[in-house]
């Protein structure tokens, strides 16, 4: 693999990359990965997403680095077919927009009515494309989010009204518990990343989804 080191909104020298930096200065190194490219056209080429009022097309991300955004990415303010709102529009690439749409309608929504005995309304997105490095940890290796290709979800609104919040609810009385896993263990069949407050402190506050490649294969998968 090709390693390039990037530093965000400060000139270091010809041989860096000057890049926009939200009114901070964060290093990341990013590597080319020609998978991304070459997977993101295929989910194009293969109609798995068809515009509507939810889903809608945007021009490329106006990405600081070569390395971050996406060819064309995509805006999701809601999923199953409009039932379920995410606040803020999340701005995802191809493939997390299918895999997103699966777990809303066979995880999450079952999960609600089970557990919790209503439907659905809303996901509260805590985050999804961002050209930082993994966890804003300056010099890191640059986060899925660069990519357009992760997602956080901090809160889940019931159609009654409720809020379960990942904070609040991990720890929670019986109900929320048992909704907050089956939603987080679902995760694990849909994407290749799932980190939690199991995970670390980090992620005490929202479940991370993502499609990273693991493995010397590319086909492993890490959940916690």
């Amino acid at each position: 693999m090709v390693y390039s080191r990037v530093r965000v909104g400060i000139a270091v020298g010809a041989a860096a990359l000057l890049m926009w930096g939200c009114g901070t200065s964060q290093n990341f190194v990013a590597r080319l990965e020609p998978w991304r490219a070459d997977e993101e056209k295929a989910c194009l080429n293969s109609g798995a997403i068809r515009e509507t009022p939810f889903v809608q097309v945007r021009s490329a991300l106006g990405a600081p680095s070569e390395y971050c955004g996406a060819s064309r990415p995509f805006e999701m303010s809601a999923a199953a077919q409009g039932r379920v709102s995410m606040k803020p529009t999340a701005l995802l690439r191809c493939p997390m927009v299918p895999a997103v749409e699966r777990w809303v309608q066979t995880v999450v929504e079952p999960a609600a009515r089970r557990y919790l005995g209503t439907e659905l309304a809303e996901l509260t997105v805590a985050g999804s494309y961002s050209c930082r490095p993994i966890n804003h940890v300056s010099g890191g290796r640059l986060s899925e989010h660069g990519h357009a290709n992760a997602l956080d979800i901090s809160q889940f609104r019931l159609l009654d009204g409720r809020v379960v919040t990942v904070k609040g609810g991990w720890h929670g009385d019986a109900r929320e518990r048992n909704f907050l896993r089956a939603v987080h263990d679902g995760a694990c069949q849909e994407f290749t990343t799932v980190l939690g407050p199991e995970h670390d402190a980090l992620h005490h506050d929202h479940f991370h989804l993502d499609l990273a490649r693991h493995g010397r294969d590319g086909f492993g998968r890490i959940c916690k």
